[in-house]
């Protein structure tokens, strides 16, 4: 790869889409690459390397303004490793919350559809359950037909 390179290189060697490397410009996540006569984006080594290093932040779920801290503490190196283990940590308090939740909607789910007879009859548990909800968290709106 040259000095310089287009956003389509740079996409391309990143894995992060040139819609993206546009937006994380437009955010203030990485700085307005040099530009040519033509006004043409030209991405330097280090461009294509925070690039990367967003796209890896992203790929572990690290929420945009993590990766504002993540970012800024890897340009420091007088960082402490301290701040990132708290970052780090706090996402996995997150993530193994989010997990919690989609293990409890799997559950709910698996218990609705055993008890669904899955055949030609109108009955059905999930339906049920489904407008049981909603008519439970909104008593104004009675059921319909």
């Amino acid at each position: 790869m040259s000095e310089l390179v287009t956003i389509r290189d740079a996409s391309m060697s990143t894995g992060v889409s040139a819609k993206m490397i546009r937006h994380y410009e437009s955010i203030g996540l990485i700085s307005a690459p040099a530009r040519t006569e033509n006004r043409y984006r030209h991405y330097s080594q280090r461009d294509i390397h925070e690039l990367g290093f967003i796209r890896k932040a992203r790929d572990l779920g690290f929420p945009i303004e993590d990766i504002r801290h993540l970012l800024a503490l890897w340009r420091d190196r007088s960082r402490s490793s301290a701040e990132v283990k708290a970052i780090a940590l706090r996402h996995i308090a997150a993530l193994d919350e989010k997990a919690a939740a989609l293990q409890a909607m799997s559950a709910t789910l698996k218990h609705l559809a055993s008890n669904c007879h899955g055949d030609n009859r109108p009955d059905c548990p999930i339906i049920d359950a489904l407008e049981r909800d909603f008519t439970e968290t909104h008593p104004a709106f009675e059921r319909l037909g």
